[in-house]
């Protein structure tokens, strides 16, 4: 007897060679199997049965004729069934009618059909009902539209693979489905599904391990998920969050996400201990580095021996130098050594600046590496020789230093404002010699103090050419506050040097001597 085993609506049945068919439903038989007329490519025999069928139900046929409710009689006008072979002829294709509905909703055509079952022949075992409930799931998680075809023909065990349902759980419920789409599709088409397990346990280590949940997501969104957590062991990655926490910690992965990318072995502890060692061993200023620059942990060790050897030979640094330039400038790294430092360490050269002169600088003015020439550097330059300093001069460098911390547009500012009070260049250039952060300062407030310089005090403006340094105090609590109480105890009369240049613990300690005095 010739049988084949039938999935209607995910219930199989079987069929003998009488058309009887009988369900495996609770009790036995089914109080109402479909009825069904079979259509192949060419005539059945009891001897084989066709690969491909589809299964309708015509006026015609006689099974439509019982009307007993516990027969085989069939209310549906059609039905498409998918046929699992027991005997059959290897010259007859089966067609899955229903999974070419379901694929070209999805966006597909017979052709990228076809191809999609031949690659993942298992698509053919499973129910209609459980791929479209897996294609749900993952418009659940946004992967929907064009992207979701583009990931079912590249990946088509997205669509079987059991390992997925957990995976899209966990990202859809605990992580309230945040995740960024193309995050979870490039994962999908670049990780066997087998090694999506465990990747709750793993987020969980990552959160219990101190990353804020509400930053987890943006953790997630910005690493390599194959590589940071789906191939990488668990034990791997508790090992790299104890590594870590000698140098800042997951602070440091909430900033900087891609050094979970990272291999311990060959790049994460390689590029820590160079850093390490250039340090003279100190474990705290190699964390500060790392705190200030997570990226710094990006650039491969020989990248970084490149440009310390540089610093070594055309500056003449030593190693503990080099060291706190870093460590006040740790984007040194970045800078590229033929465009940036080369060019800058020779101006600083010609200004007539000793190795040591030049390590004080850029401890000092570090941005001096890192700022455009053309965009900025280029136009201070030509703001200071105008106001009359001389260039390649000691004292030339010292003031593009003190310029490095202030744009371009509020530098012309602050000129164009001492201009409006009747400054001349030579002012300003004896005002910057003395006092260099001056051509940095806002301008807004800079105008506030010499309102209440010359308005409630009463002074000239001439006294800000012997004591620049008032205009970097502040307003209300050093110089107002001071101000107020020497004007109760000596009157108008006072050198604003000495009002504003000596230290909190002095002036009170006068103050009181004073009071007594009068008393």
């Amino acid at each position: 007897m010739s049988r084949i085993l039938l999935v209607v609506d995910d219930m199989p049945a079987l069929m003998t060679k009488q058309g009887e068919i009988f369900s495996s439903g609770r009790n036995g038989v089914s109080p109402r199997p479909p009825a069904f007329f079979l259509h192949s490519q060419r005539s059945p025999s009891s001897a084989s049965v066709p690969r491909s069928a589809t299964f309708s139900s015509p006026k015609s046929s006689p099974l439509l004729a019982s009307s007993e409710p516990s027969g085989i009689g069939l209310r549906a006008p059609s039905l498409h069934v998918q046929c699992r072979r027991v005997i059959s002829s290897p010259n007859v294709e089966f067609k899955p009618v229903a999974l070419d509905v379901l694929f070209q909703e999805l966006g597909l055509n017979e052709r990228e059909t076809e191809s999609l079952l031949t690659r993942d022949p298992d698509l053919r075992l499973k129910s209609i009902r459980s791929l479209r409930a897996r294609v749900a799931s993952l418009k659940s998680v946004g992967i929907s539209g064009l992207e979701l075809c583009h990931l079912v023909v590249k990946c088509p065990s997205v669509l079987a693979a059991g390992e997925i349902d957990p995976f899209i759980l966990f990202v859809r419920d605990q992580l309230d489905g945040k995740v960024d789409p193309m995050q979870l599709k490039r994962l999908f088409m670049s990780t066997e599904p087998r090694f999506l397990a465990g990747f709750e346990e793993k987020v969980n280590l990552l959160i219990d391990s101190g990353i804020p949940r509400e930053k987890i997501v943006h953790v997630l969104d910005n690493v390599n998920l194959t590589k940071a957590l789906s191939l990488k062991p668990f034990e791997e990655i508790e090992r790299l969050l104890n590594f870590l926490s000698c140098y800042g910690g997951v602070d440091l992965i909430v900033r900087h996400p891609p050094i979970l990318n990272f291999d311990m072995d060959t790049q994460l502890i390689p590029r820590v201990e160079f850093l390490l060692e250039l340090s003279g061993g100190d474990e705290d200023a190699t964390g500060a580095v790392l705190r200030k620059l997570p990226t710094f942990l990006k650039y491969r060790v020989e990248h970084l021996e490149s440009h310390v050897e540089f610093l070594r030979s055309f500056a003449g640094l030593d190693d503990q130098e080099i060291f706190r330039i870093i460590l006040v400038f740790p984007s040194i790294v970045s800078a590229s050594k033929e465009r940036k430092l080369r060019p800058r360490i020779s101006f600083l050269k010609e200004c007539g600046l000793n190795s040591n002169e030049i390590f004080k600088f850029l401890t000092k003015a570090p941005l001096f590496l890192g700022l455009s020439f053309e965009g900025n550097i280029a136009y201070k330059l030509g703001f200071l020789v105008k106001i009359g300093y001389k260039y390649r001069t000691k004292e030339f460098a010292a003031a593009i230093g003190s310029v490095t911390r202030t744009s371009c547009e509020n530098m012309q500012k602050v000129i164009e404002l001492f201009l409006s009070y009747g400054f001349s260049c030579e002012d300003m250039l004896l005002m910057s010699r003395k006092h260099p952060q001056i051509l940095q300062y806002n301008p807004d407030s800079l105008e506030e103090k010499v309102e209440y310089l010359v308005g409630e005090m009463g002074r000239d403006l001439d006294e800000l050419l012997d004591f620049p340094a008032f205009l970097g105090y502040k307003l209300d609590s050093r110089i107002k506050h001071r101000y107020e109480v020497k004007k109760k105890i000596i009157g108008e009369g006072m050198s604003i040097n000495k009002l504003l240049n000596v230290s909190s613990e002095r002036f009170a300690k006068k103050k009181v001597e004073k009071l007594v005095h009068k008393a």
